[in-house]
Order: C-alpha cells, then sequence, then structure tokens
C-alpha cells in the first residue's frame, strides 16, 4: 500500500514520546488489538505466535464456527480437535497445549475472563503468565494489555526495527530493558500504550518494511538509516 508522503515540520524525533506524535498525526486512533472479547483477545495472543495474523484469524473464525470459543468449552474438547481447529495458525499441536494451558489458568484464576484477572500486583501476575508453558514476554505483556488492561508495553520485532532505525534505542537490547525505556518514557496509560503499540506496527508494516520505503516516511529528513540510504 502506498502511502502520501507527508510534510515533515515538527517530524524529528528527539524522544520515543515524539516518535508517537509523529505517528498519531500520521494515521490517526488504530483501535487495536483485533478481538470481540478479552478472552479472544488471549487466544489470538497465543495463536499470533509465529505466523501472520491473517493465519490467526482464520484458526478463530474455525473456533467460532465450532462454538468452542469460550473458555470451559475450549477445555472440553479433545486434544487432536482443538489441534485441527488451530491448524491454519501453524504449529498447531504446539499451540493447541500452549492455549489449553492458558485457559486453565483463566479457568481457575478468573472463571475464564481475562479481564477478571486480579491486577493489585501487576509484577506477580505478570511472573504467573510467564509461568504458563509456551507463554513468553511478548505474549504475557500483549494478553496483559489487550487483555486485561494493565498498563505494560508491548516490544515485538517491528519496535527493535522502527526503534533502531531511528537510531533511539538498541534494538539488540533485552525485551525488559526495552519495555522499561518506553515505560519511563510516556505516561502509564492502557489507551496510550494500546495505540503507540498498533501505530508503530502499522509504520513498519507498511512503510518501514524489512526493506523500507524510507520517501514514504515522516521520517526521513532525519533518520539515520534513511540518511545512509537505507531505503529504496
Amino acid at each position: 500500500m502506498k502511502e502520501t508522503r507527508r510534510p515533515r515540520e515538527h517530524a524529528i524525533p528527539g524522544t520515543i514520546a515524539d516518535v508517537y506524535r509523529v505517528l498519531r498525526a500520521l494515521r490517526g486512533p488504530q483501535g487495536w488489538w483485533p478481538g470481540e472479547t478479552p478472552f479472544e483477545v488471549a487466544v489470538g495472543a497465543v495463536l499470533t505466535q509465529n505466523t501472520a495474523w491473517t493465519n490467526v484469524e482464520r484458526a478463530i473464525a474455525n473456533l467460532k464456527a465450532a462454538g468452542v470459543l469460550e473458555a470451559r468449552t475450549l477445555l472440553d474438547l479433545p486434544p487432536d480437535r482443538l489441534a485441527e481447529l488451530l491448524r491454519p495458525s501453524g504449529c498447531f499441536n504446539v499451540k493447541a497445549r500452549r492455549l489449553r494451558a492458558l485457559v486453565q489458568v483463566l479457568v481457575d484464576r478468573a472463571d475464564g475472563d481475562p479481564s477478571r484477572l486480579p491486577t493489585d500486583d501487576p509484577g506477580r501476575l505478570r511472573e504467573d503468565l510467564l509461568a504458563i508453558p509456551g507463554v513468553g514476554r511478548e505474549t504475557a505483556d500483549s494478553i496483559l494489555l489487550y487483555a486485561v488492561g494493565v498498563p505494560v508495553f508491548v516490544i515485538d520485532a517491528y519496535t527493535r526495527r522502527l526503534f533502531g532505525r531511528l537510531g533511539l534505542l538498541d534494538p539488540g537490547a533485552d525485551y525488559d530493558a526495552l519495555r522499561a525505556a518506553f515505560e519511563t518514557a510516556l505516561p502509564r496509560q492502557p489507551d496510550l500504550f494500546n495505540d503507540f503499540h498498533a501505530q508503530i506496527v502499522a509504520h513498519a508494516k507498511h512503510t518501514c518494511r524489512p526493506r523500507p520505503l524510507c520517501p514514504a516516511c515522516p521520517f526521513a529528513d532525519w533518520c539515520p538509516t534513511a540518511r545512509a540510504g537505507g531505503g529504496s
């Protein structure tokens, strides 16, 4: 998708917050993450590991068509049947086991509804999610932010790519160090973290691609990567 080249006044970001202001002005609010309920969001966070979101959508559509996109109903499914429904998401046997493990915790602790998980100690809740087999830091933080509403910033490959190219962060830094950089630089507001992450994803997909489209980027006159001839 070709983007219109935008005026670059005020597009030289000195801080993480500046990047958000520029991206928000470029595209407006994103209304993300895709999902009709907190439970669906949590399911999507597991299924999106190592696959495109379009494949996740197909797997979730299978769950909906089978009438099992609900915690206790999903747990009642035979494991091989659940795996078959998840086939479009790839690694479906592994994801079926991971999803069942997560859903069991949600049933035990929140009657199957992530939005009912206790948030009085977010650090402890994050550790509890990380203890679930197959739930890594990005997956846990996606569940916390998008399904539970805890203000944690989600770090993904798009974030590393964009902020590494802009020279604002070390793309090879540890996940939690990068997360702390965003959470320190911004007001701790779930809606802000939600939209900022969505803005990063959109910009990385449409413009700051693996082979970047620098002429269409609002940061091109300043970005070290663009100025070094890194784009097309």
